[in-house]
């Protein structure tokens, strides 16, 4: 597999309609806000949700959620102690930290393109072991173009949870969303951590295609089906390893902004895309 040896920036605008893209659970799981009002998906959010997509296309994954594991395991040191290479790596006198973090990056997908540490005390079959990883892809936390409006619903449960509870539809709780919003993100892929880890051109168009269909298969009650879409992916490839321009640079390229005094539909929003001299751009709707 050839590594990648170009750097890539991208952005991926997104648009949500009565859901909840990414619910602050120390602020009673309300959408998360900054302080202008604008509404954010954290970084961790999206790149859990890449994982998830890129399970489902059937590569390894580290990091899984305990309900999404396809291997049985239910911690990470299970998962690492498994690979009969890592667990010889960490160990005695063949203990490596260099070879380990080489396994781990062969074996899983998302520990070569986001890294990892692994952080283990000494117990089990391997030894204790303290490596870390950086990959080569970052993410920017998602942020709304305009400000959000934020609907809580008062819900009720009308079945007891114990029998003799005697509460019944009495229990009550609340459901938040956001009414409309477009949410922009960026990211970027780079060469020199790519050669550190592995990651090769083939990985680069997985995780393009994970950002096209971001959010299949990711329904909840929070998110209902089709309330989150993916509307736009931009896809920058520079002509170098270090890239003819800066991440910034290219990511002020796009324009996002609302054609009206209070947006209600992607179709009120208008997108901009600026040019810069032999940098070409993948322009991918949604799917």
């Amino acid at each position: 597999m050839t590594v990648l040896s170009n750097k890539i920036d991208f952005a991926v605008v997104v648009s949500v309609r009565n859901a909840n893209p990414n619910g602050d659970p120390l602020n009673g799981n309300r959408p998360r806000q900054n302080y202008d009002g604008h509404g954010e998906i954290s970084d961790v959010a999206i790149k859990r949700k890449i994982r998830n997509r890129l399970q489902d296309m059937g590569e390894a994954i580290f990091v899984q959620s305990n309900d999404r594991s396809d291997d049985g395991y239910k911690s990470l040191r299970e998962r690492a102690d498994a690979n009969e290479q890592l667990a010889e790596a960490a160990k005695g006198k063949g203990k490596s930290e260099e070879k380990y973090a080489r396994i781990a990056c062969e074996e899983w997908i998302d520990v070569r393109s986001f890294g990892q540490v692994f952080a283990f005390r000494g117990s089990g079959r391997g030894s204790g072991v303290s490596v870390g990883i950086r990959g080569p892809v970052s993410i920017h936390t998602a942020t709304s173009v305009d400000p959000i409006d934020i609907t809580s619903m008062q819900i009720t449960k009308s079945v007891n949870t114990e029998p003799g509870d005697g509460r019944g539809s009495d229990t009550m709780g609340t459901k938040h969303r956001v009414d409309f919003g477009v949410y922009v993100f960026y990211g970027s892929i780079n060469t020199q951590l790519a050669e550190k880890t592995g990651f090769t051109v083939d990985d680069a168009e997985k995780i393009k295609q994970s950002l096209i269909t971001l959010f299949e298969n990711d329904a909840s009650s929070a998110r209902p089906e089709g309330s989150m879409e993916v509307r736009k992916v931009y896809w920058w490839e520079h002509n170098s390893k270090l890239g003819q321009y800066s991440s910034a640079k290219v990511h002020r390229l796009l324009r996002v902004k609302s054609t009206v005094e209070e947006a209600k539909s992607f179709e009120d929003y208008s997108i901009t895309l600026d040019d810069l001299e032999d940098l070409a751009v993948e322009v991918i709707d949604g799917q």
